[in-house]
């Protein structure tokens, strides 16, 4: 999918979350709890269509602590969108979904229509109730788990499945993303809920920055490279809402358990944890572009880490405080124990001063941004969202992720406003601060500005 590649690394600064190969943003979940499914829908409901334009300007740092080895992307693009989400119907007890997108991209150095043309299928599944309260799904399904906002441990179908956004939030990039095919059961009582998911393997992986065949491929070779498993169970304690996971993939097993707390009438505390046995961040890295043929066979493992499987945790811990303004604040700590620590970042750029070490060295951070990992083992995020900001239909919201080792970050500010019912207008801006030999310094990109209109049809 190289014209979303394109596109991301041209909104590396704002949206590091979308760069392919430079990016740090995009390994980071969106937070929305695993979905119940529901009852078809009704057969006269109208679904969301709309089309969205989003022109976006873009600046690059100079001299860089470790050379890109990735050409210099276009300070310009635009991007024409066709969005699209509906249910039907189909009788009784029986429904269809739909989600897709068809993107026209244009910007310097991107080839037309190879290129510049993009269709994402994100969703298609049929969803089927037997029984009362128990169903069935199958199709491509975007499966979401998790209760934080920046970052989701237990979040276990998000690698390789973003797609190009004007927005970094990562509600946005999570919610609009491509689905995995798959089977889903699941069955609900007043106490709580169970479900069993299987996600078959259709095709070998695709190398991080290869192409897809064609403008119109499913990209199967991103969400469906392995067989997966995943269990879940959800409880209802009061005003504790437990939920349980486990999951399993060619090998790897892991474990996953998300609770929140109400703390009087406006904070919320939630946490959420992952864990299993696996390598950490660098050696997966080289093994994923051994096996994809990116990196040759007798690729060093750079910077250089002990390649041994050992448990790995992920956490995210957080809370939510509501104003009667409308004013929503959300504060998080991720620990992302398989990441980069102080002494890999040390090797990172003191390696990179030799430019032939650098294709290698970048690799291992575009891996995580491709598989929405985090690269570094500590940071913080920060949300604020204020609807009906000062005018009603104004809605203003910020992000920021701050690497608490090196005190760099990202960060981005918009604001969106409902012209009518039917037209609505916005911005981002947005961008990367630290130095040189600093995780979000040493970006090649370093601001950018979107303006964004979008028309509901």
């Amino acid at each position: 999918m190289r014209v979303g590649a394109a596109l991301c690394l041209v909104l590396c600064s704002a949206m590091p979350a979308m760069a392919q190969e430079n990016g740090d943003l995009d390994r980071i979940p969106l937070a929305v709890q695993d979905e119940p499914a529901g009852p078809p829908p009704d057969a006269n409901a109208h679904g969301k269509y709309f089309l969205e334009d989003d022109f976006v300007l873009s600046s690059s740092r100079g001299t860089l602590a470790v050379p890109s080895p990735s050409p210099p992307s276009s300070n310009w693009a635009d991007r024409l969108s066709f969005d699209a989400f509906d249910q039907w119907s189909l009788g009784e007890n029986l429904s269809f979904s739909f989600s897709d997108r068809f993107d026209v991209t244009e910007a310097g150095g991107i080839g037309f229509p190879s290129e510049a043309v993009r269709n994402d299928l994100r969703e298609a599944y049929f969803t089927w109730e037997p029984l009362a309260r128990t169903y069935l799904e199958f199709g491509r399904i975007n499966l979401k788990n998790g209760i934080a906002l920046g970052f989701n441990p237990t979040d276990f179908f998000k690698a390789r499945s973003a797609v190009a956004q004007a927005s970094a939030d990562p509600s946005t990039l999570r919610g609009d993303r491509l689905g995995t095919l798959m089977l889903r059961a699941q069955t609900i009582w007043d106490g709580g809920s169970v479900s069993f998911v299987y996600a078959p393997k259709l095709h070998t992986p695709r190398p991080i920055a290869g192409a897809a065949p064609s403008w119109i491929d499913p990209g199967f070779d991103r969400t469906n490279t392995s067989d997966r498993f995943l269990l879940t169970a959800n409880f209802d304690l009061g005003e504790l809402s437990p939920q349980a996971l486990v999951y399993h993939k060619s090998g790897l097993t892991k474990f996953g358990f998300n609770i929140s707390q109400p703390v009087g009438d406006s904070v919320i505390a939630y946490a959420e944890w992952a864990g299993g046995v696996e390598p950490d961040l660098i050696a997966q890295a080289i093994a994923f572009g051994k096996a994809t043929g990116t990196l040759p066979a007798a690729a060093p493992v750079l910077p250089p880490t002990a390649t041994a499987r050992a448990f790995q945790n992920d956490l995210a811990i957080g809370a939510s405080w509501t104003s009667v303004e409308k004013v929503t604040l959300n504060l998080e700590y991720h620990y992302h124990q398989a990441g980069f620590g102080s002494a890999d970042w040390r090797n990172w750029f003191d390696l990179g001063g030799d430019p032939a070490l650098a294709p290698e060295l970048w690799y291992a951070r575009g891996y995580a941004s491709d598989m929405q990992q985090p690269v570094s083992r500590h940071q913080i995020f920060m949300r604020a969202d204020w609807q009906d900001a000062f005018v009603q239909d104004l809605e203003l919201s910020g992000i920021s992720f701050v690497n608490l080792a090196d005190g760099s970050g990202m960060i981005q500010a918009s604001a969106g406003y409902y012209l009518s019912d039917v037209w609505t207008v916005g911005g981002y801006v947005g961008g990367t601060f630290g130095g040189r030999r600093t995780e979000w310094g040493s970006l090649p990109s370093d601001t950018s500005a979107i303006f964004q209109l979008v028309r509901y049809l």
